[in-house]
């Protein structure tokens, strides 16, 4: 099962490859997509992203994860979330969001067994 391509991306808006739905934020696995609801987890631009807010996806068994931090980077992630990736052996890149879905989408084409969260506004 491959990572979906991420079709498209703007301020507040993004489509995954074979998905009918826009997100504002999502979640990305090979074979899927879905919202990134905050309100599940809690999760806030500071302390930022949770190892809950991943788990989802590590479960998935990527081997890279891509975080994008949003357009202007508000969204922290914690080193306690660093430490989760890597603990479970998983790669991860934590990127401007335009950046983000760039580097997801090469991996994804590569065939690279990726995952992310992506936040599309700040």
């Amino acid at each position: 099962m491959s990572s979906p391509e991420i079709a498209s991306l703007s301020w507040g808006q993004m489509k995954v490859k074979g998905c009918s739905t826009t997100y504002k934020d999502c979640k990305v696995w090979p074979g899927g997509s879905r919202t990134w609801d905050w309100r599940e987890t809690g999760t806030n631009h500071s302390p930022g992203v949770q190892p809950a807010d991943l788990e989802e996806v590590v479960k998935k068994g990527v081997k890279t994860m891509v975080i994008g931090c949003g357009m202007s980077e508000a969204l922290q992630v914690p080193p306690s979330t660093m430490d989760y990736l890597k603990k479970n052996g998983i790669d991860v890149l934590v990127l401007q969001t335009e950046k983000a879905v760039e580097e997801y989408n090469a991996l994804a084409a590569r065939g690279v067994k990726v995952g992310g969260v992506f936040h599309s506004t700040c």
